[in-house]
């Protein structure tokens, strides 16, 4: 083997024992790693209707075979198991630097099955591994427990990732926080991690970190050495190099697609005080960031002391992205940034997804003033849209499940509709249990499709996003997807045979990407790298001599394993829908008038079915598709 180490830890919680699963090159070369890798262990282990919150769910934390190589932009890892948010297959990327630690320390995955009967870490060094009790970090923050870590084990270089307190308490869109601001941020695996009694996974390496043999070198490193001439190349890269994700915030609003008021508007007039540029601006002065080995430096992170407030943010908990800004700002109609910044620091210490945080609390703010919420059940808080001061405690109430109100957002805002009854369910955006990130289907219709097709529901980083093509970018755009076979510009808001093909080959890739651990602000179809620049990758970590149909078949594979592992868990077409709200016409802005007529919804869906091999009726994969991708064993489970 060259490039990776092809070794799994495997880690049984419940009789403290561990075994490690060795592969050969064809298992590898088949699986990758990452989301595939973590699909595969997800349908051999996992039994069909487990609990997700019980001891049968297995959670597999993986790299890749080329995870730690000197190239820019590979340092994500996947985080998979059955979701408690949806009851669908799970799965979650975070960047930052315990990924490729995990390399380092003589690993490509960990698959943790089991519960432990008290709180335990895991720490993992140099092809060496122990569970080690966490009774005295159970209840600490995320910064805390890392900090009492690195001091019980006597090293500063640790990485952790871990939960806080929403992890621990089950919160169902938990998720897990590296060095106290990467997040594996979707579908809720951080309450995995707490119904098992985990704490943290602590990796350290320096055995592997300079002694792994790469097949070719030199063309990783002519990859690296490309990467200014490629930004240059770019112009959504370099916007997301100079203002980090929050850059487009402004002219989204302006062309009245800017996530509002729970997804009923697209505008917000006071947008530009949560904006990038906003951010930048005293006291917030937002610092540029990375994550391992990367020059694209996309992350911010905020420290402040605000004087009016008295709110004061600490640095090491970074700040808030796009999503955030969008998903507890405009869509809550709160323009207070400081506010915004302190429930992100929150967030990041107790480990809660932000987008379904925004999206939970515009749940409540609209049953709340439709009268599906009372006084009561709010316990005291004044809960509607545009009021700021409600967030931090109200945040704080959720993660800790404390009250009516607590508890019952803490489960997500498609739950929480089930509890209350009484018409909540319009007020829930979500697509199969999984809020709707910040772009909006009524602008961005294919995406709205792909939300609906998604296996584990909304997710807006699963397929390439509907796009205005201009003069300074369409020739760049048409020169990177003519590669896979599309060769004209498709309108934002055309949905029709071609979209469907354009998302069905998106999605490929994407779960390309995700099965490596490459980051999409590098690696896609519109910022610095293509698919032509994964194989050579690739190629130059292991030496297989892949190609680019041979990937993209991989990504094939693993979208359709997804939605095999549905299926088995009882997802049907039924399941592949929208909010209401995304057929109604927006009621005023530039969008005036948008939205996703229902009858090309549902011919889309025909469409993608048919080009996907997936049977029209049940919108699972068909037997000639499951034969063509050997995936027999999977219905044999």
């Amino acid at each position: 083997m060259k490039g990776y180490i092809g070794k799994i830890l495997v880690v049984d919680l419940t009789c403290k024992k561990f075994s490690i699963e060795e592969h050969d090159d064809k298992f590898w070369r088949m699986y990758l790693g990452g989301s595939m890798l973590g699909v595969y262990y997800s349908l051999r282990d996992i039994p069909k209707g487990a609990d997700p919150l019980g001891p049968e769910n297995v959670l597999t934390l993986a790299g890749s075979v080329i995870t730690g190589a000197p190239a820019p932009g590979i340092s994500r890892f996947s985080a998979n198991a059955k979701s408690p948010l949806t009851g669908t297959i799970g799965d979650a990327q975070g960047g930052g630097f315990w990924g490729p630690e995990l390399k380092y320390a003589g690993f490509e995955a960990i698959v943790i099955k089991g519960r432990s009967e008290k709180p335990v870490y895991i720490w993992i060094h140099d092809d060496e591994y122990e569970i080690r009790d966490a009774s005295q970090l159970w209840g600490m923050n995320i910064g805390k427990a890392e900090e009492e870590i690195r001091k019980e084990l006597s090293d500063e270089k640790i990485r952790v990732a871990g939960i806080g307190v929403g992890g621990e308490n089950l919160v169902k869109y938990a998720c897990i926080i590296n060095e106290r601001k990467h997040a594996c941020g979707r579908t809720g695996m951080g309450a995995v991690m707490g119904s098992k009694n985990l704490k943290a996974i602590a990796v350290r390496g320096t055995k592997y970190k300079n002694n792994i043999e790469y097949h070719d070198s030199e063309a990783i490193a002519e990859l690296s050495r490309g990467f200014k001439e490629a930004l240059e190349k770019s112009i959504n890269a370099k916007n997301i190099s100079l203002l980090g994700t929050n850059g487009g915030l402004l002219s989204m609003n302006e062309m009245g697609q800017l996530t509002t008021r729970n997804f009923a508007s697209g505008t917000f007039d006071k947008a530009k005080n949560i904006s990038a540029e906003a951010l930048r601006s005293p006291p917030f002065n937002a610092k540029r960031e990375t994550c391992h080995n990367c020059p694209m430096a996309c992350k911010r992170a905020v420290g402040f002391k605000d004087d009016k407030s008295g709110i004061e943010v600490d640095r090491n908990y970074g700040s808030p992205e796009y999503e955030t800004m969008a998903m507890m700002g405009s869509n809550l109609l709160v323009d207070n940034l400081a506010v915004i910044c302190k429930v992100n620091e929150i967030c990041n210490k107790h480990s809660i997804d932000t987008v379904t945080l925004g999206a939970a609390i515009a749940f409540a703010m609209e049953c709340q003033e439709n009268g599906i919420l009372s006084d009561e059940q709010c316990d005291g808080l004044d809960i509607r849209f545009g009021n700021a001061d409600v967030l931090i405690p109200l945040t704080e109430r959720i993660i800790k499940r404390e009250g009516f109100i607590g508890n019952l957002l803490a489960d997500g805002p498609a739950l929480a509709a089930k509890v209350l009854g009484s018409g909540a369910e319009r007020f829930a955006m979500h697509v199969k249990g999984n809020p709707m990130p910040a772009h909006m289907p009524h602008t961005k219709r294919g995406l709205g499709v792909h939300y609906a097709l998604n296996p584990f529901g909304a997710d807006h980083v699963s397929a390439d996003q509907d796009r205005i093509y201009t003069p300074e970018t369409t020739e760049f755009v048409l020169n990177r997807v003519r590669g896979y076979g599309l060769h004209d510009p498709v309108p934002m808001t055309d949905i029709s045979t071609e979209k469907m093909r354009m998302l069905h080959t998106t999605q490929q890739l994407f779960r390309v990407i995700d099965s490596l651990g490459c980051c999409l602000f590098v690696y896609s179809t519109v910022y610095l790298f293509g698919l032509p620049d994964i194989v050579k990758l690739v190629n130059g970590v292991t030496g297989w001599g892949v190609t680019a149909l041979e990937l993209m078949r991989v990504g094939e594979k693993c979208y359709n394993m997804m939605r095999l592992f549905n299926e088995r868990e009882g997802f049907t077409r039924k399941d592949d829908k929208l909010p209401d709200r995304m057929f109604e016409p927006f009621k005023d802005g530039p969008t005036k008038g948008y939205h996703i007529p229902e009858d090309e919804f549902e011919a889309a869906l025909n469409d993608y079915y048919l080009i996907a091999g997936w049977d029209i009726e049940t919108g699972n994969p068909g037997i000639g598709k499951i034969k063509e991708l050997g995936l027999d064993w999977v219905k044999c489970l």
